[in-house]
């Protein structure tokens, strides 16, 4: 394990596997090193690059300086691709996707530009979050519910049906997603905004001109297909590739491949 400080100070905790470019993963709401898909996906891309896999801030063995913002997370990458060497290609997934877009919007040390799923909703294929969804996230943070801010995201956020709510609650993984359901009001601040049910904003993201390779799994639903073609018809110089049979819980070894394609100068 090595570490970072960002500019605020914070000390970001990261696993470097591999050697070839430098690749940085993005991890989703309530994953880290410890447990998500971008710890098997490092091991499966350190054939082909130096890839940096590390835990967000507020989670795992990563400080969490306060206030939260989210150009504090954009610095975090800033100061992982100075380690890296001072230019790196990004992946990200989920609500680390649109971290990934934001980073890639400021930072001209982004190479090229990989996203996967980010949780849009751009039409009515799917209700918007909740009003006052951000409020009553921060709520039940803020109260130590912290089983109950997971169930709200699940339930309202990604709408997984309530059954399979509850059937998590009975994993091995449910510990560890309480423990950093802390930082689920960070993902939230990414993304809810742009979970209206409205089209995206254009021009947004103007800055992003490196090749990005926008993903969705085949399998997802209508909501998230939808949004992820909207998203490549926005950026400037993106393409959309849909990976049979996936869906948002994308399997690293079908989606190493892929990303090694689009990757490998």
């Amino acid at each position: 394990m090595g570490h970072v400080i960002s500019k605020d100070g914070t000390t970001i905790a990261y696993d470097q596997l591999g050697e070839g470019p430098a690749l940085i993963l993005v991890d989703g709401a309530l994953c880290y090193r410890a447990s998500g898909p971008n710890g098997p996906l490092a091991a499966q891309l350190a054939g082909r690059f130096s890839v940096y896999a590390y835990d967000r801030r507020g989670r795992g063995e990563s400080g969490d300086t306060k206030p939260y913002a989210v150009e504090r997370e954009v610095e975090d990458i800033e100061a992982l691709i100075e380690r890296a060497g001072g230019s790196a290609y990004l992946y990200g997934i989920s609500s680390g996707a649109a971290l990934a877009l934001e980073a890639a919007n400021r930072l001209p040390s982004v190479r090229k530009l990989a996203l996967y799923e980010a949780p849009f909703i751009v039409d009515g294929s799917r209700s918007p979050v909740p009003d006052f969804y951000l409020e009553q996230m921060n709520g039940l943070v803020e109260s130590g519910r912290y089983g109950d801010a997971i169930k709200y995201f699940m339930r309202k956020g990604i709408e997984i049906p309530s059954i399979f709510v509850a059937m998590m609650q009975l994993m091995p993984a449910w510990p560890r997603m309480k423990s950093v359901a802390h930082t689920l009001p960070y993902d939230t601040m990414l993304t809810v905004s742009l979970q209206q049910g409205k089209p995206l904003p254009a021009g947004k993201w103007s800055a992003v001109t490196v090749p990005t390779l926008v993903a969705v799994g085949g399998k997802s639903p209508a909501w998230m297909r939808n949004a992820m073609q909207a998203l490549a018809e926005t950026l400037p110089n993106a393409g959309l590739r849909t990976i049979s049979g996936q869906t948002h819980i994308v399997k690293p070894a079908v989606l190493a491949p892929v990303l090694t394609e689009f990757f490998t100068p």
